[in-house]
């Protein structure tokens, strides 16, 4: 099993101190030295106020951070947490993703989503309603620049012809692409375009505010069941696919409460049923908090999980 987690920037106004280029550094360093294995950032260039208000969060840019990470780490994967794909020309995409790979020596993940919020989608000038093409659209033209010299593309939102992005990627075939959301139409994406599958924990409410299927430990397995007989429909070797989901045993790692072995115990169930990386939560109150939580829970659970 794997670990990552994503910069908790987790509420409105966030800490400042974890929002500095010195505290972004210090957090990708000491997490990387506790034995995590990734580390990203979510993405929301143009988030409304009133969602802030209810209980969203800010971000800073995901690809600009995780270079700045990349720079002061050396083995840890980065990945977003997710990037909206949606919001950005993919070809745009591909440059910032291609030049991280590089630059960090091929540890860059593409993690992806198709997004929800609908206000957010309009301050950028996207429509709502075509997303989900969009976002299809963008993943063949990011595998296709990322692979292809003179690469030309005809479809309803991007047209491209004869182009060349160089330098490429180093990781072959291409960076990683993991596919966010718990949808059936979301599995289907990870069979055609993905090597990953994202899904998190949603109950009722949440699953409706951000427009996905709800989600828990049972749906979890049946996602994961229904996502490998796709790959066997498709011909696709199922056994190099990751999944990530997140681990509510336990409780918080920057609790006082946390119970080690009962989030390990959570571990061996998710590894049971094909999750290869354990998204962690951690605490966002305060740097120091956040430094001691990842040193906890390397030497508590990473140390006896490998």
């Amino acid at each position: 099993m794997k670990f990552t987690f994503t910069h908790p920037m987790h509420s409105h106004p966030y800490n400042a101190e974890l929002v500095t280029g010195s505290g972004i550094a210090t957090v990708a360093a000491a997490a990387e030295a506790a034995g995590f294995d990734g580390f990203g950032f979510t993405d929301h260039p143009a988030p409304t106020h009133r969602w802030l208000e209810s209980g969203g969060h800010d971000a800073v840019d995901p690809f600009v951070a995780m270079g700045f990470a990349a720079a002061r780490t050396t083995t840890l994967r980065l990945i977003p947490n997710v990037v909206v794909l949606p919001y950005r020309n993919p070809f745009v995409v591909a440059k910032s993703g291609a030049t991280l790979d590089l630059l960090s020596d091929g540890r860059f993940t593409l993690a992806v989503g198709v997004g929800y919020l609908k206000r957010e989608f309009a301050a950028l000038g996207v429509d709502f309603d075509e997303r989900a093409t969009v976002f299809e659209e963008a993943l063949e033209v990011i595998r296709g620049i990322w692979t292809t010299d003179d690469f030309s593309y005809d479809g309803l939102h991007f047209t491209a012809k004869g182009i060349t992005a160089h330098p490429r990627p180093v990781s072959r075939p291409h960076p990683p692409i993991w596919i966010g959301g718990n949808t059936s139409a979301a599995r289907a994406r990870v069979t055609k375009y993905g090597d990953g599958w994202c899904p998190f924990a949603a109950p009722a409410v949440l699953a409706q505010t951000a427009g996905t299927a709800v989600m828990d430990s049972e749906k979890l397995a049946d996602g994961i069941e229904d996502l490998r007989r796709r790959f066997d429909e498709a011909g696709r070797d199922f056994s190099g696919i990751d999944i990530t989901f997140g681990n509510s045993e336990g409780g918080n790692p920057g609790g006082d409460d946390f119970d080690a072995d009962a989030y390990l115990a959570g571990v061996e169930k998710l590894a049971a049923v094909g999750v290869t990386w354990v998204q962690v939560g951690l605490p966002g109150d305060s740097l120091t908090h956040a430094l001691e939580a990842i040193e906890r829970f390397g030497k508590s659970v990473i140390t006896q999980a490998g």
